[in-house]
């Protein structure tokens, strides 16, 4: 292996809600971490997450944990026209329902210091930095405002 080499990381998920029912449709949850020397990148996959419907919020507490929470709405998939009705069949879309996904970065953080984006592609990308304060409560959370 080379010098740049570097294993991948592991980032344990926690799911709740539909995120759960992996069985039918597009996985939701599924996250990446990146490390910087100063800050973490996380980006989750929320497909079926519609950015101006879905209620979504992230809170980053101190120690680092991450709380994605939101609803995928049902899919409206029944087209009708004058003459003919289609029903689709909707087993490869994301079940629609609440979800949270609760995961932690490698490291404490600062919640202040949180930029996060909602892609058109469904992936909730945030960067965070590190925490470089000495005496910070680990068990203080700072919730950002809903992503719209």
């Amino acid at each position: 292996m080379g010098e740049n080499s570097k294993a991948p990381l592991s980032t344990p998920s926690v799911l709740t809600g539909t995120a759960t029912e992996g069985t039918s449709g597009q996985p939701i949850g599924h996250v990446d971490v990146g490390i910087s020397e100063s800050a973490y990148l996380f980006r989750a996959a929320l497909p079926g997450v519609r950015k101006d419907h879905c209620g979504l919020s992230c809170v980053i507490e101190h120690d680092g944990t991450v709380c994605i929470q939101g609803v995928v709405h049902g899919s409206e998939l029944a087209k009708t026209t004058p003459k003919v009705t289609y029903q689709l069949n909707v087993t490869q879309l994301t079940p629609p329902g609440p979800f949270s996904i609760l995961f932690k970065l490698p490291g404490p953080v600062d919640p202040r210091l949180f930029a996060p984006t909602f892609r058109s592609d469904g992936i909730l990308e945030g960067v965070v930095m590190k925490s470089r304060a000495q005496g910070v409560p680990a068990d203080k959370s700072v919730p950002t405002a809903p992503l719209s």
